[in-house]
């Protein structure tokens, strides 16, 4: 099977040993990801900026992958307070409202207490390589 590694910059991945994506052949696993600025390292104290943070990240790897949104097959949210799932609806719709993926919401600690949301997502790039 052909990998390839796609980092986003980020400095988590080198301290923590992870890529912000796996292409698997057609297969693209993007890692959790969070609302950091990752060119700034920064991140806003906003949920629902956060969360277009996280989309926009996402979709930067996809792109880097050769694929998009649009090719995203499961979606995974994590919350550090299920209340806030709701509150994000409106970024998650204007995303993937058109794709529909397969999605399931947890709620669970995250690393860093300034994290609101995490998301993850698999993408299959029917173009191929």
């Amino acid at each position: 099977m052909a990998t390839k590694l796609i980092s986003s910059g980020s400095t988590f991945e080198k301290e923590i040993g992870y890529s912000r994506a796996v292409v698997a052949d057609n297969w693209i696993l993007v890692s959790g990801t969070t609302g950091f600025d990752y060119s700034k390292m920064t991140i806003s104290d906003d949920l629902s900026e956060q969360a277009e943070q996280c989309f926009k990240n996402i979709e930067a790897a996809l792109q880097q992958a050769g694929s998009s949104m649009k090719e995203v097959v499961r979606v995974t949210y994590v919350f550090p307070e299920a209340e806030d799932f709701e509150k994000c609806w409106p970024v998650m719709r204007k995303y993937l409202g058109d794709v529909r993926p397969s999605a399931m919401m947890l709620t669970a600690g995250l690393s860093d207490p300034r994290m609101k949301i995490e998301i993850q997502v698999t993408a299959y790039r029917s173009t191929g390589a």
